[in-house]
């Protein structure tokens, strides 16, 4: 069955966030006037929240999106949130997203598969929510290198549902900080424009939470069986996910 899996997939890569890492996609966007989002956790250390205000008080875009419900096992969906590096190689496996994430000495990293790479950091992972930081840039060969700031807030629910799984709701809102003041200044003047690419990407990332793990409920053992194929999925979190989805 697990080759059913991979062709329900085959063919539909999508340029969207990655699960973790996807504050840094949202560079791509256009600007947007910032408007309210959800307040900061309060367990955030104050060294990590100023810089985090720094960009949502005076982001050049934010964009805010909510996908429809899906039904799924909350700790695979958590697991997934918490293990970006991993979660590319599922989304990838499946052909959800073409994006990958790595870790370097210096934290994770992340390329789209379009021009954008950055480094970012999960600052926050409690009941409930995500909070992530980035630095990158955006780079075409015909188009100077636009570099920025984001952050990312995943907030979700779970509410109880038949055979141990539950109706999960999830939102993102996301904030960018550019430095090119010139990129700033055009994209403000395209705003209306900006508002829907942004809202766009931002749904998108929605939607790969519903359907990488509604295709790992489906067919847990065939998900399995395609990361173990692969040498490059790391065989610790393999493990763990193959505990995780109680296989034998």
């Amino acid at each position: 069955m697990h080759n059913e899996t991979a062709v329900r997939f085959r063919g539909r890569p999508r340029r969207v966030l990655a699960l973790a890492g996807t504050s840094v996609v949202l560079l791509l966007s256009s600007a947007l006037a910032a408007r309210p989002g959800p307040a900061l956790p309060d367990e955030i250390p104050a060294s990590e929240r100023s810089q985090l205000i720094e960009v949502t008080e005076n982001a050049s875009l934010a964009t805010h999106a909510a996908g429809e419900p899906f039904v799924a096992r909350p700790e695979v969906f958590v697991y997934l949130l918490d293990h970006p590096e991993f979660a590319t190689h599922v989304t990838r496996t499946l052909r959800i997203a073409r994006y990958r994430v790595w870790r370097e000495p210096d934290g994770l990293w992340l390329d789209d598969g379009w021009g954008v790479v950055g480094r970012f950091s999960i600052v926050y992972a409690g009941n409930g929510a995500r909070v992530m930081y980035a630095r990158g840039r955006y780079k075409q060969w015909f188009l100077p290198a636009i570099h920025g700031r984001a952050v990312v807030v995943i907030e979700y629910g779970a509410a109880p549902a038949a055979n141990g799984k539950s109706v999960i709701n999830a939102a993102v809102t996301g904030f960018v900080k550019l430095d090119n003041p010139l990129v700033e200044m055009i994209g403000k003047l395209l705003s209306a424009a900006a508002a829907a690419k942004a809202e766009k990407e931002a749904h998108q990332l929605v939607k790969v939470f519903a359907r990488t793990t509604r295709a790992i409920d489906n067919d847990p053992a065939g998900v399995h069986e395609l990361l173990r194929q692969r040498p490059d999925v790391p065989r610790r979190e393999l493990e763990e996910f193959r505990q995780l989805l109680q296989l034998p």
